[in-house]
């Protein structure tokens, strides 16, 4: 698995954070060491947190302007100083990163033969793309569709977003905890029935 960079993509409620933190689990069950970064964006940004109840502290706050490579090259040279060394780094809500940090993750993984493991949603509400989820599908070595359903029971691709239990189609890409904002994981015909149409 060195030196490649993993997109891991679904919808919301996907298992993208329990998948995350079981490739944790497994890396480090054999004795090696990860490394666990995530966007700042998310106000849970302390933590990995799984629906199934499953949480792991974050290692790296990625915040907007933060150069990743820079600061995963210092961690691991303090690894190094240590005789120690990291062997994966994982990536939650990796929709949240730039372009500039997707390109960051694909020279960890090439250059410092790291394999690196990012997680997230493809698309917003309104089915638009995230700018790191575009530049992942771009550059990744390999992508995988992590699947979940719909209320209707079919493969849920796109995200809805509700306010005060009513689907909406306006507002900014990015409302989470605070703004009392839902999402619910829908089918493409149950996103046109109960969102509308695409535009």
């Amino acid at each position: 698995m060195s030196g490649r960079l993993f997109w891991k993509m679904g919808a919301m409620n996907s298992g993208k954070s329990t998948a995350l933190l079981q490739a944790a689990y497994n890396y480090e069950e054999r004795g090696q060491y990860v490394v666990v970064g995530k966007p700042s964006v998310d106000t849970k940004a302390d933590e990995v947190v799984s629906r199934l109840g499953a949480s792991r502290s974050v290692d790296l706050h990625i915040t907007p302007n933060l150069n990743v490579l820079e600061s995963f090259q210092h961690m691991l040279t303090l690894r190094q100083k240590e005789g120690k060394s990291i062997d994966c780094f994982l990536i939650d809500e990796a929709q949240f990163l730039t372009r500039g940090q997707v390109n960051d993750l694909f020279t960890i993984a090439v250059l410092l033969d790291i394999p690196v493991l990012a997680y997230g949603i493809r698309n917003d509400f309104q089915t638009n793309a995230f700018e790191g989820s575009a530049r992942l599908l771009e550059i990744a070595h390999s992508i995988e569709e992590l699947k979940t359903i719909c209320r209707c029971g079919s493969k849920a691709i796109l995200n809805g977003r509700k306010l005060d239990g009513v689907f909406v189609r306006e507002g900014s890409q990015v409302a989470i905890d605070g703004q009392h904002a839902e999402y619910e994981s829908l089918c493409g015909k149950c996103y046109l029935e109960k969102v509308g149409p695409l535009t």
